[in-house]
């Protein structure tokens, strides 16, 4: 389903509920998810967590555990 059409379904219930539509897909979509993922660095970062690349340390993280020594050693 695309944006427009979950939108569509969005106006479409508020209207049999009587409610108001909400806003329309527009051109500052972009600018929100980017305030948001720069948000969610900024807490990693406090956190004390690396601010990027945190999905592909976790999953070297988990490969190497799953290796153990390495052989002939």
């Amino acid at each position: 389903m695309t944006v427009n059409h979950q939108y569509a379904l969005d106006v479409y219930r508020a209207a049999q509920r009587g409610e108001p539509a909400g806003p329309a897909p527009g051109p500052h979509d972009r600018a929100a998810l980017r305030e948001l993922r720069d948000h969610r660095r900024f807490e990693a970062v406090l956190a004390g967590r690396p601010a990027r690349g945190r999905i592909r340390a976790a999953l070297t993280r988990r490969f190497l555990a799953r290796r153990g020594p390495a052989a002939g050693c």
